[in-house]
């Protein structure tokens, strides 16, 4: 048993999540970004001047950093690619910014540098982590459990969409199979967050017309908590709703409650599930280039690194408590996300009767 429980801890330990100084003081290299208010600052970059600043510091040694006197700096780009995550609006109207007064091509390739810095292990691995051990999955349990009274959470999930622009005919990656189900083009991105809206894991690589429910077969976590499970370590699962199956590392809602424990079961699932609901709403209204009125203009893969880059800053919001500024402009994000009802197709299978009996169990909790 004890060799089992080492090598769950080492798979958790290997999970891939995706696919893989002293700052001057001299004004003219902010452009002025760093000159205006802690209020305004948040508005047109989403992070505090403090929390900017350590980023910059984070992501310098990570830039091509470039000998000749017009090049910008790594504040510069910083700031730049940040504006263009915070607002979404064309890169032409980032570049015509007084704050920083650069070109959309410039603009251009600020925000590809900044993503690419992101998605590196050094930053991403950082910022976006899935527990790695038995001791933080039971960390993890304990604050759901505190805070929605229901034992066993580990984490929500669900899958949101990002649009882009329809991409270029691809053989192995065709046009249509990006429309969804509101017949625009996106990409649906997976995500795992915690009881604080942090989010633990992202996929973004799978076209808008995939289900949630296949995106999830097709984790790299759910083998990691199937196997889990298999080996006798039971209790520990993620919440979700209908579109996904029942399993016992993954609890849905009842379709037809019959008693009052159900009932109870449902309501708190619904209570505790909606964390995820808010953190994607969180995520589009901070970083609007996301937002469905703000259709990211790229190729499906450079959208998807945006999108990882994205969540490494919101992440970094998380941890810092740095608030969403209240804008009277901010775009309200309406969950157009909502999922059949994913179906067994009445075949017998083992987990699906260990999650109707460990579902069980926990509607017995609220007896």
């Amino acid at each position: 048993m004890m060799n089992e429980e080492l090598e769950i801890l080492m798979a958790l330990e290997n999970v891939e999540n995706h696919e893989v100084v002293d700052i001057p003081r001299d004004v003219h290299v902010y452009r002025n970004g760093f000159r205006v208010s802690d209020k305004k600052f948040i508005k047109n970059y989403r992070l505090s001047k403090d929390l900017a600043t350590n980023l910059i510091n984070l992501l310098n040694p990570l830039l091509n950093q470039r000998e000749h006197l017009s090049a910008l700096r790594t504040e510069e780009k910083v700031l730049i690619a940040l504006n263009f995550f915070a607002t979404g609006s064309y890169q032409a109207n980032v570049g015509n910014s007084k704050y920083l007064g650069v070109s959309q091509s410039t603009v251009t390739r600020c925000v590809e540098e900044i993503t690419e810095a992101l998605n590196r292990p050094e930053m991403f691995n950082r910022f976006i982590k899935f527990p790695q051990n038995m001791n933080e999955l039971n960390q993890l349990r304990i604050r759901f459990h505190r805070k929605y009274g229901m034992p066993g959470i580990i984490g929500c999930i669900d899958g949101t969409h990002v649009a882009i622009v329809p991409p270029r005919n691809d053989p192995e990656h065709p046009e249509h199979i990006y429309v969804n189900r509101k017949n625009y083009h996106s990409l649906n991105v997976q995500l795992v967050c915690d009881e604080n809206m942090q989010i633990l894991h992202v996929n973004a690589r799978f076209p808008g017309s995939s289900h949630d429910s296949y995106i999830w077969r097709n984790s790299n976590i759910e083998p990691i908590l199937r196997n889990m499970y298999d080996r006798g370590i039971e209790g520990y699962f993620l919440l979700g709703d209908s579109g996904y199956p029942l399993r016992p590392w993954l609890l849905t809602p009842l379709a037809h409650p019959q008693n009052e424990e159900e009932e109870r079961y449902n309501e708190t699932h619904r209570s505790a599930r909606s964390t995820i609901e808010r953190c994607n709403g969180l995520l589009k209204m901070r970083f609007r280039c996301l937002s469905k009125h703000r259709v990211l203009h790229y190729t499906p893969r450079k959208a998807s690194r945006i999108i990882n880059a994205c969540i490494v800053l919101h992440n970094m919001c998380i941890i810092n408590n740095v608030e969403l500024p209240q804008d009277g402009d901010d775009v309200q994000v309406i969950n157009e996300d909502e999922n059949d009802i994913f179906e067994d197709n009445n075949q017998v299978n083992p987990h699906l009767l260990d999650g109707r009996r460990i579902q069980r169990r926990v509607i017995n909790y609220f007896r």
